[in-house]
Protein backbone atom coordinates (compact mmCIF):
# COMPACT_ATOMS: atom_id res chain seq x y z
CA UNK A 1 0.00 0.00 0.00
CA UNK A 2 1.30 3.36 -1.11
CA UNK A 3 0.25 6.53 0.81
CA UNK A 4 0.60 9.13 -1.36
CA UNK A 5 -0.76 12.02 0.86
CA UNK A 6 -1.96 12.45 4.00
CA UNK A 7 -4.54 15.17 5.20
CA UNK A 8 -5.79 15.81 8.75
CA UNK A 9 -9.64 16.29 9.25
CA UNK A 10 -11.08 18.95 12.19
CA UNK A 11 -14.78 17.25 12.57
CA UNK A 12 -17.07 19.49 14.07
CA UNK A 13 -21.14 19.99 15.55
CA UNK A 14 -23.01 21.93 12.88
CA UNK A 15 -23.42 24.77 16.07
CA UNK A 16 -19.67 24.89 15.81
CA UNK A 17 -18.92 25.06 12.17
CA UNK A 18 -18.46 28.22 11.38
CA UNK A 19 -16.26 29.80 14.40
CA UNK A 20 -14.09 26.73 14.31
CA UNK A 21 -13.71 27.34 10.84
CA UNK A 22 -12.39 31.29 10.96
CA UNK A 23 -10.15 30.00 14.07
CA UNK A 24 -8.20 27.15 12.28
CA UNK A 25 -8.05 29.42 8.82
CA UNK A 26 -6.94 32.21 10.99
CA UNK A 27 -4.16 30.41 12.96
CA UNK A 28 -2.93 28.01 10.04
CA UNK A 29 -2.95 30.93 7.51
CA UNK A 30 -5.29 29.87 5.06
CA UNK A 31 -8.19 30.64 3.19
CA UNK A 32 -11.57 28.47 2.55
CA UNK A 33 -12.18 25.90 -0.40
CA UNK A 34 -15.78 26.30 -1.37
CA UNK A 35 -17.83 23.29 0.10
CA UNK A 36 -18.46 19.73 -1.47
CA UNK A 37 -20.38 17.01 -0.59
CA UNK A 38 -23.22 15.14 -0.85
CA UNK A 39 -24.20 17.60 2.33
CA UNK A 40 -21.38 20.03 1.78
CA UNK A 41 -20.11 19.14 4.52
CA UNK A 42 -16.54 19.25 3.49
CA UNK A 43 -13.68 22.22 2.91
CA UNK A 44 -10.53 22.65 2.26
CA UNK A 45 -8.18 24.69 4.14
CA UNK A 46 -6.06 25.81 1.47
CA UNK A 47 -2.56 27.46 2.11
CA UNK A 48 -1.28 30.48 0.16
CA UNK A 49 1.36 27.76 -1.42
CA UNK A 50 0.80 23.65 -2.26
CA UNK A 51 -1.52 21.17 -1.96
CA UNK A 52 -4.44 21.20 1.31
CA UNK A 53 -3.05 18.89 3.92
CA UNK A 54 -6.00 20.16 6.37
CA UNK A 55 -9.63 19.77 5.97
CA UNK A 56 -12.92 20.76 8.31
CA UNK A 57 -15.89 18.78 8.61
CA UNK A 58 -19.37 19.18 9.49
CA UNK A 59 -20.63 16.60 11.47
CA UNK A 60 -24.64 15.63 11.98
CA UNK A 61 -24.22 13.58 15.71
CA UNK A 62 -21.35 13.56 18.29
CA UNK A 63 -18.70 16.26 19.41
CA UNK A 64 -16.44 15.81 16.66
CA UNK A 65 -12.58 15.03 16.55
CA UNK A 66 -9.94 14.53 14.17
CA UNK A 67 -9.01 12.02 11.57
CA UNK A 68 -6.77 11.50 9.07
CA UNK A 69 -7.10 10.70 5.54
CA UNK A 70 -4.93 8.49 3.57
CA UNK A 71 -4.77 9.74 -0.03
CA UNK A 72 -4.19 6.17 -2.07
CA UNK A 73 -4.71 4.69 -5.57
CA UNK A 74 -7.31 2.22 -4.35
CA UNK A 75 -9.22 2.44 -1.06
CA UNK A 76 -10.61 -0.92 -0.94
CA UNK A 77 -7.48 -2.67 -1.62
CA UNK A 78 -6.30 -0.63 1.52
CA UNK A 79 -8.68 -1.23 3.29
CA UNK A 80 -7.76 -5.29 3.10
CA UNK A 81 -4.51 -4.02 4.04
CA UNK A 82 -5.68 -2.28 6.90
CA UNK A 83 -8.07 -4.99 8.09
CA UNK A 84 -4.91 -7.81 8.20
CA UNK A 85 -2.99 -5.22 11.00
CA UNK A 86 -5.84 -5.20 12.88
CA UNK A 87 -8.41 -2.40 11.97
CA UNK A 88 -12.23 -2.70 11.24
CA UNK A 89 -14.63 -0.76 9.24
CA UNK A 90 -16.69 1.76 9.70
CA UNK A 91 -18.38 2.09 6.24
CA UNK A 92 -17.59 0.73 3.08
CA UNK A 93 -18.22 4.02 0.74
CA UNK A 94 -15.47 2.74 -2.05
CA UNK A 95 -17.96 3.54 -5.15
CA UNK A 96 -17.93 7.19 -3.50
CA UNK A 97 -13.91 7.13 -3.21
CA UNK A 98 -13.25 6.34 0.36
CA UNK A 99 -13.43 3.89 3.36
CA UNK A 100 -14.10 4.77 6.52
CA UNK A 101 -11.98 2.51 9.47
CA UNK A 102 -10.91 2.30 12.97
CA UNK A 103 -7.56 1.41 13.66
CA UNK A 104 -7.05 -1.27 16.87
CA UNK A 105 -7.09 1.25 19.45
CA UNK A 106 -10.02 3.26 17.73
CA UNK A 107 -8.87 6.35 16.29
CA UNK A 108 -11.07 7.22 13.13
CA UNK A 109 -9.34 6.99 9.70
CA UNK A 110 -10.55 6.91 6.25
CA UNK A 111 -9.06 5.63 2.94
CA UNK A 112 -9.35 8.01 0.34
CA UNK A 113 -8.98 7.99 -3.70
CA UNK A 114 -5.75 9.85 -4.38
CA UNK A 115 -6.71 13.19 -6.50
CA UNK A 116 -2.88 13.74 -7.30
CA UNK A 117 -1.82 15.90 -4.33
CA UNK A 118 1.88 15.89 -4.09
CA UNK A 119 3.24 19.74 -3.41
CA UNK A 120 3.95 20.68 0.41
CA UNK A 121 3.43 24.02 1.46
CA UNK A 122 5.84 26.17 2.72
CA UNK A 123 5.21 27.56 6.78
CA UNK A 124 4.11 31.21 6.93
CA UNK A 125 6.35 34.10 8.20
CA UNK A 126 4.06 36.46 10.40
CA UNK A 127 4.33 39.63 11.76
CA UNK A 128 7.26 39.67 14.08
CA UNK A 129 9.44 36.78 12.25
CA UNK A 130 8.01 33.89 14.01
CA UNK A 131 7.31 31.02 11.03
CA UNK A 132 5.07 28.43 11.68
CA UNK A 133 3.44 25.46 9.84
CA UNK A 134 0.54 23.21 11.32
CA UNK A 135 1.82 20.13 10.21
CA UNK A 136 1.53 16.84 13.07
CA UNK A 137 -1.32 14.52 14.07
CA UNK A 138 -0.55 13.25 17.44
CA UNK A 139 -2.53 10.32 18.02
CA UNK A 140 -3.02 9.55 21.64
CA UNK A 141 -3.24 5.99 22.65
CA UNK A 142 -4.35 4.53 26.10
CA UNK A 143 -1.26 3.19 27.61
CA UNK A 144 -2.77 -0.77 27.48
CA UNK A 145 -3.10 -0.44 23.51
CA UNK A 146 -0.40 2.06 22.94
CA UNK A 147 2.98 -0.93 21.82
CA UNK A 148 -0.42 -2.41 19.06
CA UNK A 149 -1.01 0.73 18.45
CA UNK A 150 2.16 1.75 17.22
CA UNK A 151 3.25 -1.40 15.76
CA UNK A 152 -0.59 -0.77 13.76
CA UNK A 153 0.43 2.95 12.52
CA UNK A 154 3.89 1.66 11.18
CA UNK A 155 3.02 -1.45 9.21
CA UNK A 156 0.20 0.64 7.52
CA UNK A 157 2.44 3.82 6.59
CA UNK A 158 5.70 1.88 5.64
CA UNK A 159 7.30 4.19 8.16
CA UNK A 160 10.00 2.64 11.44
CA UNK A 161 9.20 4.28 14.71
CA UNK A 162 11.84 6.64 15.89
CA UNK A 163 12.36 7.29 19.58
CA UNK A 164 11.88 10.59 21.29
CA UNK A 165 13.46 12.05 24.33
CA UNK A 166 10.28 11.05 26.31
CA UNK A 167 9.31 7.82 26.48
CA UNK A 168 5.59 8.51 26.45
CA UNK A 169 6.11 9.73 22.10
CA UNK A 170 7.32 7.76 19.67
CA UNK A 171 7.77 9.38 16.07
CA UNK A 172 6.94 7.65 12.61
CA UNK A 173 10.07 8.79 10.37
CA UNK A 174 8.75 11.59 8.63
CA UNK A 175 7.87 11.00 4.80
CA UNK A 176 9.68 13.91 3.23
CA UNK A 177 6.69 14.20 0.51
CA UNK A 178 4.41 14.51 2.92
CA UNK A 179 2.98 17.68 4.67
CA UNK A 180 1.53 15.89 7.97
CA UNK A 181 3.86 13.76 10.11
CA UNK A 182 2.57 11.44 13.03
CA UNK A 183 3.23 11.00 16.35
CA UNK A 184 2.01 8.65 18.57
CA UNK A 185 1.96 9.78 22.57
CA UNK A 186 1.05 7.00 25.41
CA UNK A 187 -1.89 8.40 28.18
CA UNK A 188 -0.73 8.33 31.47
CA UNK A 189 -1.71 5.35 33.65
CA UNK A 190 -4.21 7.88 35.21
CA UNK A 191 -6.11 8.27 32.45
CA UNK A 192 -9.49 6.34 31.93
CA UNK A 193 -10.19 6.23 28.56
CA UNK A 194 -10.63 3.22 26.25
CA UNK A 195 -10.01 4.67 22.66
CA UNK A 196 -6.87 6.37 21.08
CA UNK A 197 -8.08 10.19 20.53
CA UNK A 198 -5.95 12.74 18.77
CA UNK A 199 -4.65 16.76 18.32
CA UNK A 200 -3.09 18.65 16.05
CA UNK A 201 0.30 19.74 16.76
CA UNK A 202 2.10 23.10 15.21
CA UNK A 203 5.53 23.39 14.60
CA UNK A 204 7.03 26.98 14.95
CA UNK A 205 10.06 28.69 15.42
CA UNK A 206 8.97 31.02 18.52
CA UNK A 207 6.41 29.45 20.76
CA UNK A 208 5.89 32.40 23.10
CA UNK A 209 5.65 34.47 20.22
CA UNK A 210 3.09 31.90 18.72
CA UNK A 211 1.12 31.45 21.56
CA UNK A 212 0.16 34.76 21.86
CA UNK A 213 -0.91 35.18 18.15
CA UNK A 214 -3.35 32.50 18.96
CA UNK A 215 -4.42 33.81 22.02
CA UNK A 216 -5.62 36.95 20.04
CA UNK A 217 -8.18 34.66 18.32
CA UNK A 218 -9.83 33.40 21.50
CA UNK A 219 -7.41 30.15 21.64
CA UNK A 220 -5.89 29.92 25.92
CA UNK A 221 -3.10 28.20 27.01
CA UNK A 222 -3.38 25.10 29.25
CA UNK A 223 -0.05 23.77 30.16
CA UNK A 224 3.30 24.63 29.52
CA UNK A 225 6.61 22.39 28.61
CA UNK A 226 10.26 23.13 27.87
CA UNK A 227 9.13 22.41 23.93
CA UNK A 228 5.89 22.79 23.55
CA UNK A 229 2.66 24.56 25.21
CA UNK A 230 -1.17 22.74 25.46
CA UNK A 231 -3.51 25.12 23.67
CA UNK A 232 -7.66 25.03 23.84
CA UNK A 233 -9.16 26.44 20.70
CA UNK A 234 -12.12 28.91 21.60
CA UNK A 235 -14.56 25.42 21.77
CA UNK A 236 -12.01 23.56 24.33
CA UNK A 237 -10.22 21.71 21.41
CA UNK A 238 -6.65 20.39 22.07
CA UNK A 239 -3.42 21.46 20.20
CA UNK A 240 -0.03 22.04 20.77
CA UNK A 241 2.09 24.77 19.69
CA UNK A 242 5.76 23.06 19.58
CA UNK A 243 9.38 24.17 19.51
CA UNK A 244 10.01 22.39 15.96
CA UNK A 245 11.76 23.32 12.84
CA UNK A 246 8.63 24.21 10.22
CA UNK A 247 10.69 23.40 7.16
CA UNK A 248 11.59 19.76 8.25
CA UNK A 249 9.29 18.72 11.11
CA UNK A 250 12.18 17.70 13.02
Amino acid sequence: MHIRWLTASLDFPSDQFGAEVTFWRAISGSTVSPPHGRKREFASLEPFNGDPHLRVQRVDTGPGGLHLDLHVDDPRDAATTAISLGASVVRDAAGLGHVTMRSPAGFGFCLVDWQGESRRSRPIRWPGDTISIIDQVCIDVPAALYDRETVFWAGLTGRPTEPTSRPELTWLRRDPSLAIGILLQRKGADDDSTTASGHLDMACSNVPDEVARHEDWGARVVDRFPNWTVMADPVGRRYCITRRNPRTGR
